[in-house]
This record gives structure tokens, sequence and C-alpha cells, in this order.
């Protein structure tokens, strides 16, 4: 331990000082507060998880331009059924999320929606940083370090919800964009600047791990990844008629498998 932890009072004052310093961000326009179910901010190179009800809105904020949400989500309640990034891209014919996007199981059913985005930098392909890389390129990916990877993060939270490291498939993450040129080659693209969001709606009960470090093919030297403000609240899922589950064929086909689904267990 370091000297603002070397003793046991030091320990609690460090502890208390980190949390006072991050602030629970205020529910989005219009959302009451009893209708709440989740407001945290997770600072840079830390990670959150919760479970949520089918219907609820999950909302991802960017406040400074500088944040990275790297994303699993799994069914509450069989946790074997989990995002398949390959699956995402190829079932909708398309490598890039945005509004209207599906986040899709290997199950062929609907995760969650993507409802609204003010992004447009988000990325399907590359997963997240792992302890291996960010040791070789940062010193230290380990999570007590200063620049943890994000893989060993998504592990803690992973942990927390009786899930271990079989349970881990790639990630997707918001807020920072990869492109793919006409030789197949990544492009990293960045990010949309500050004041950023995006909406997704959870179309199954589902555990949701967060993790928010930088992208693994951010080309800065330094370590940066700044704060994620995160919000949800009550919804409803995705209905027939709603012109998100008629967009396209495969959406409604997905969409239709997974209302069975849940209809048949009573959800």
């Amino acid at each position: 331990m370091g000297p603002a932890t070397d003793t046991t009072y030091a320990a609690r004052a460090h502890a208390r000082a980190q949390a006072a310093r991050v602030e629970r961000p205020a529910p989005p326009p219009g959302i009451a507060a009893d209708d709440l179910l989740w407001a945290e901010t997770v600072p840079g190179g830390n990670y959150t998880h919760k479970v949520l009800a089918r219907g609820s809105m999950l909302r991802l904020a960017d406040p400074l331009g500088t944040a990275c949400a790297h994303l699993l989500l799994y069914v509450a309640d069989r946790p074997w059924e989990r995002l398949n990034a390959a699956d995402t891209v190829k079932v909708q014919w398309n490598a890039y999320l945005g509004p209207g996007a599906l986040l899709l199981s290997d199950q062929g059913r609907v995760l969650a929606s993507v409802t609204e985005d003010s992004s447009g930098r988000h990325d399907a392909l590359c997963g997240t940083s792992t302890l291996a890389r960010n040791t070789a390129r940062y010193g230290d990916g380990s999570p007590q370090s200063g620049s943890p990877g994000g893989r060993e993060l998504l592990l803690l939270a992973a942990a927390k919800n009786g899930l271990g490291p079989r349970d881990l498939p790639p990630s997707v993450s918001f807020f920072q964009g990869v492109r793919v040129g006409p030789d197949g080659a990544l492009e990293y693209t960045g990010t949309a600047g500050p004041g950023t969001a995006v909406t997704l709606r959870a179309e199954q009960p589902l555990t949701v791990l967060i993790a928010d470090v930088p992208h693994p093919l951010d080309p800065s030297p330094a370590y940066h990844c700044g704060p994620l403000e995160v919000t949800a609240w009550r919804g409803a899922p995705t209905a027939p008629g709603d012109p998100l589950w008629e967009a396209t064929p495969e959406g409604r086909r997905a969409f239709a498998n997974t209302a069975e689904f849940c209809a048949a267990r009573g959800v």
C-alpha cells in the first residue's frame, strides 16, 4: 500500500475521499424519480454491473468525450444466453452500431435494442483490452493498477454475478469508434466529443456488465479514460407494430423469437 493507505484510518479516509468525488448523474428529462432504477457515475478505469428487468431503459452518457463503455449482456436467469457480437453483426448485415441496432444472443433473440444515439462512435469488432496488452503497453494491466484491462474489470463484475472467465464473450463498446477500410484494416475514429449518449432497451431480463477503459485501438501513449454516466429507468419492451420491430425481416424474426420465448416463461 502507498502512504495514503498504509494504515486503517488512512485507508478509510482515502476510500471516503474517492467516493465523494463521484456524483450520481441526474435522471434524464421527463423521468420520474420513482421510475429511476440506476444512477451511477463510473470513473475511468473502473467497472459497474446491475440486473435489470425486461423493458428497462439504460442510458450511457459520455459527458467529457473521453469515456469508452465496454458492455456485456446476459439473460438474468439463464446466463448461458449472452451477447454474441458476431451474430449481432452478421444477422443484421451491419458492422456498425447505432439507432435501431439490436444486440443479439446466439439463440436468435434480442437482448437489447438501441433506441437513441447521439454519438455514432461505437465498435462491435474489437472487444476490450486485456491484462497482457495493457501490461505490454502501459506497464501493468491488473485490476488494481492505474491502467487496468477491460477484460480484468469485466471478470470482477462477472464474479459478483456468479460468472467466471469462461462466461466472458467478446464485448461491444460505445463512444469510441472503429471503421473497416477497403483493405479490411480497422481504422480508429475516436470519440464524437463531449455530451453524447446512447439509450438501450432491455428486451429480456438482463445482467449488465460495463467496464469504462480506453479502447484497444486508442493510439494515445497514456492510459486515459473519462467518466461514464449510467442511468436506467422503468419502461416496456418493444412490441409488434413498433417501427423498430418492423424495421427489417431479420429484426422482426428476432423480436418474434424473443416475445414467444418470454411469453412461454411468463416474463
